[in-house]
C-alpha cells in the first residue's frame, strides 16, 4: 500500500486490439484463429460481462471482501496476461483501515489479498483480474499483490502467524501458476521499477518468509 496512492491503471482499448487481431487473421488467412480470438474477446465488448460467482475465492483459506471496482480492472488471467510474480506489500495501517481504503473508489489502488497479524486472510480481488497495487502497469498485469497488516518501521507487526499464513497463500499461488519460489519472482513493492514505496521495509524477514514458502510448497494442500 505504501506511501502514496498508485495511479490508476487504465484499461486497454478493445478496438485497437481487435484491429491488430483482424490484421493478423487476414494476413494468415486463418478463420480458426479469428474464432479463437473472438471467443477470448467477447466479454470485453460493452455490455458483456464475464460470468463470475459472487463471493468466490481463489484461496480456500481466505474470506471474500470485495474491493471497489474502481481499484482494479476486469481480465481473464492467465489467458490474457501471464502471472509470474507475487508482490509483497505492507499496509501502513490496520487491517480494517486497509479494507476500507480498498473499498473506497477514490483510493485508486488495491491488492488481491490482505493478511492480518493474526494470520487472517481476506481476498478483495479475484486473481484473474488486474489489481492496481504495484504502481506499474506491466507488474500489475503479471502479478498477485499481497498486503500485510502493519507498519514498515515496526518489526513486532510481522508476527509468526502472519508469516506462516502469507507463506501458505504465496505457496498456493506459485503452485497454481508455476511461479518459481525465488526472490526474482517473489518481490517487495520497493523492488517494482518506478515506485516510490519502501514496503515491506528492512524489518521484513525475507529469509524466513522464503523458507516458509518452500516448506508450504512441498506440503500437502
Amino acid at each position: 500500500m505504501g506511501q502514496r496512492k498508485a495511479s490508476r491503471d487504465g484499461d486497454r482499448k478493445v478496438g485497437r486490439r481487435a484491429l491488430l487481431i483482424g490484421g493478423t487473421v487476414a494476413a494468415a488467412g486463418s478463420a480458426a484463429l479469428a474464432r479463437d480470438e473472438l471467443a477470448r474477446l467477447w466479454w470485453r465488448t460493452p455490455g458483456v460481462e464475464k460470468p463470475r460467482k459472487e463471493g468466490e475465492v481463489d484461496y480456500a483459506g481466505a474470506r471474500w471482501v470485495a474491493a471497489s471496482e474502481a481499484n482494479w480492472r476486469r481480465a481473464d488471467r492467465p489467458d490474457d496476461y501471464g502471472i509470474d510474480m507475487v508482490v509483497v506489500h505492507v499496509t501502513q495501517g490496520g487491517f480494517d483501515s486497509a479494507v476500507k481504503a480498498f473499498q473506497d473508489p477514490g483510493h485508486k489502488a488495491a491488492a488481491h489479498y490482505i493478511v492480518g497479524r493474526d494470520g487472517h486472510v481476506a481476498q478483495m480481488i479475484r486473481e484473474l483480474d488486474v489489481a492496481y497495487h504495484a504502481g506499474n502497469r506491466d507488474y500489475n498485469e503479471r502479478s498477485i499483490g499481497i498486503e500485510h497488516e502493519g507498519f514498515v518501521d515496526r518489526p513486532q507487526d510481522f508476527t509468526d502467524e502472519m508469516y506462516e499464513a502469507s507463506a501458505r497463500l504465496t505457496a498456493r499461488i506459485c503452485a497454481r501458476y508455476d511461479i518459481p519460489v525465488d526472490r526474482e519472482h517473489i518481490i517487495g513493492h520497493v523492488e517494482v521499477p518506478g515506485t516510490d514505496h519502501t514496503d515491506p521495509g528492512r524489518h521484513w524477514d525475507w529469509e524466513k518468509y522464503m523458507r516458509l514458502i518452500r516448506r508450504a510448497r512441498t506440503s500437502p494442500a
